[in-house]
């Protein structure tokens, strides 16, 4: 490889290697032993895990990983590499691509060693998260940041920014959501975002007096809120909403997945699907806008069990909306976007046309 050719890394959450509790329970203690994801002291941090959720919840979330497992592995990391081929095929031989997994594998170390081992001198660390969270997009960067240290020639680094209101991406999740909004005719449509804590959202107010203050301090994205996560997946949905041409008395935003008994951002999704049946909406739709690829929260969480409590409710139809994934809408998103952060990647050469070009 020659010596000016850079490396693009794409980071996505991460994945157990199988759905098993054994694995389940490795990746567990892997991803809720990290300070950013439960930022709480240390030891609490050892109790809650060791005697609250890994005694009881491999085995649960083995099950869920089941129900959405495929023939080739993990739906998350399976979509990963297809993406990451198809990037490789549209950047061509000058640019190096690799994926890796914040937790789990292939890890950002191995990805890391295999870039450096290739010669790659300066690394584009592209994070998959739309929005900026600390325990996503912060814990990935911090440990591209520690692996590229280990080595004794460091590489050089640029990272892409946070997307959520990207036109590239937007126009990309729009493209799959249009035919089954069409289809579905909805007559309410949730964007649902991950959930965080509340006390995380908090962490990011520089001002100390803006997020969370009032029940409106996301209905716009501004100085005093353009590190919030919930502003930015306010911001998300309503640039969707205006392509999709959805009116805001038939959006809903919500937050999924929260985890414990603490407060999170709200409104919480498993809610707000459940009382729109009950007000007697009958056929509904769920985008998740916070994964660019399916995975648990999206197959499991929104596609069965969303899906079940909004019939069991009264509702007829709940339409989930599939994530970006390995789509060539969003492989020529994800080249657009890193080409327009890294200098590096602009100057490795022209576009490879690629096959829906």
């Amino acid at each position: 490889m020659g010596e000016d050719v850079p490396g693009l890394l794409l980071i996505n959450l991460g994945t157990p290697e199988r759905p098993a509790a054994g694995p389940l329970r490795r990746y567990l203690r892997e991803f809720l032993s990290d300070p950013r994801v439960l930022d709480v002291p240390g030891w609490k941090r050892w109790l809650v895990l060791n005697l609250f959720i890994l005694p009881f919840r491999p085995r649960r979330s083995a099950e869920a990983y089941a129900k959405i497992w495929t023939r080739e592995g993990s739906p998350l990391l399976v979509h990963g590499r297809a993406l990451a081929g198809k990037v490789r095929a549209r950047l061509g031989p000058g640019v190096a691509v690799e994926v890796a997994m914040r937790y789990g594998r292939p890890s950002i170390r191995q990805a890391m060693e295999s870039l450096y081992r290739g010669g790659v001198r300066r690394v584009v660390a592209f994070p998959l998260y739309p929005q900026y969270s600390s325990a996503a997009t912060g814990s990935s960067l911090e440990r591209v940041y520690r692996e590229a240290a280990r080595f004794w020639s460091v590489p050089f680094l640029e990272v892409v920014p946070p997307f959520y209101r990207h036109p590239a991406f937007l126009d990309a999740v729009a493209a799959i959501a249009r035919p089954v909004l069409e289809e579905a005719a909805p007559e309410r449509v949730f964007f649902s975002f991950h959930g965080l804590p509340e006390r995380q959202v908090l962490k990011s107010d520089r001002t100390r007096a803006t997020c969370l203050r009032t029940a409106d301090c996301c209905d716009r994205l501004g100085p005093a809120n353009l590190d919030c996560y919930r502003a930015q997946c306010f911001e998300t949905a309503r640039l969707l909403a205006g392509r999709l041409r959805i009116p805001p008395g038939r959006q809903v935003v919500c937050f999924q997945s929260r985890l414990g008994r603490e407060s999170w951002i709200r409104p919480y999704t498993d809610e707000a699907v459940r009382e729109a049946a009950r007000e007697g909406i009958r056929r509904a739709a769920i985008l998740s806008p916070a994964f660019v690829a399916d995975c648990l929260e999206t197959l499991e969480e929104l596609g069965i069990r969303a899906a079940a409590d909004f019939r069991a409710a009264g509702g007829e139809r709940l339409a989930v909306v599939p994530c970006l994934n390995a789509t060539d809408s969003w492989a020529d998103a994800v080249v657009a976007i890193a080409r327009e952060a890294s200098p590096w990647l602009r100057a490795a050469g022209p576009l490879v046309t690629s096959p829906s070009s």
